[in-house]
């Protein structure tokens, strides 16, 4: 049994933050099968005990996550080179199509999820932090999409990721170069939302979370879930999908508790469901 894996602790009040960390840092936190067994158990958890908001960070100051594990010692690796030595399709897309799952997994809860960069994010690491729906970089952390350079390509979900936050044409400049992408070009470019203090990414992260924990949890969930999927839609469509989306929040009756206060002049206090 490894040693290693993906930590799950909740914090905040009333349990509503969970941050998921990866904690194999002596490997810059890359992803071996034990890594994606560990954060699928981690999603699965998740899904049975759902908090507000989820912040992922890496443990350790040097690397967020360097990806995936190319050592032979991987099994999955070991796996693939009898498939490349036949130009077999079949297990290197079974492989990708695992990968995505888990992350899928994660990413696809119906709450927000914050990414602390907390240092670099390479290949694997950088798909998982921008198919996050936020991100709060180290001032010395970095961003790299580097499969080009192994003769690989984006395979996590990144690609398409990173194309709906800056676009295809820096997109392309990103994933095509494989360039080093520091913490003050990553705010500029849309990748990252915010530069913390020097070491304190996971800690600015949470101060968002907590933030986003004391509004609607409907709300919430039901504005996050218009934002993600308006990007895939035609304009007609995704106003379409709000005007829905808003009419059964609102029917559903979470606006009194925010509106009385407002009214009364105090902070919302919003039950968990």
């Amino acid at each position: 049994m490894a040693d290693y894996g993906v930590r799950l602790e909740y914090s905040g009040e009333n349990d509503r933050i969970a941050i998921v960390t990866i904690d194999r840092p002596e490997k810059k936190n890359v992803f071996d099968e034990a890594m994606f067994n560990s954060l699928e158990e981690a999603a699965e958890r998740l899904e049975g005990r759902l908090p507000r908001v989820v912040v992922l960070t890496g443990r350790g100051e040097g690397a967020f996550s360097a990806g995936f594990d190319v050592n032979p010692d991987n099994p999955q690796v070991s796996g693939l080179i009898d498939a490349v030595t036949k130009n077999d399709i079949g297990p290197c897309e079974t492989l990708m199509l695992r990968i995505k799952e888990v992350v899928n997994r994660l990413v696809f809860l119906p709450i927000p999820i914050i990414c602390a960069i907390n240092g670099i994010a390479y290949g694997g690491g950088a798909e998982l932090a921008v198919r996050c729906d936020m991100r709060v970089m180290d001032p010395k952390a970095v961003i790299c999409f580097s499969e080009v350079k192994l003769g690989l390509m984006p395979d996590w979900g990144g690609g398409p990721a990173l194309t709906r936050l800056v676009g295809p044409a820096v997109a392309a400049d990103l994933i095509l170069t494989a360039r080093r992408v520091k913490a003050e070009e990553a705010l500029r470019l849309g990748i990252a939302n915010r530069i913390s203090e020097g070491g304190s990414a996971l800690k600015e992260a949470v101060d968002i979370a907590e933030t986003i924990s004391k509004n609607g949890p409907r709300a919430v969930r039901s504005a996050l879930s218009v934002i993600r999927e308006a990007p895939g839609m035609s304009l007609n469509d995704a106003l379409d999908l709000e005007t829905k989306t808003a009419a059964e929040l609102t029917a559903g009756g979470e606006c009194v508790h925010g509106i009385t206060a407002f009214l009364a002049k105090k902070e919302p206090e919003f039950p968990d469901e």
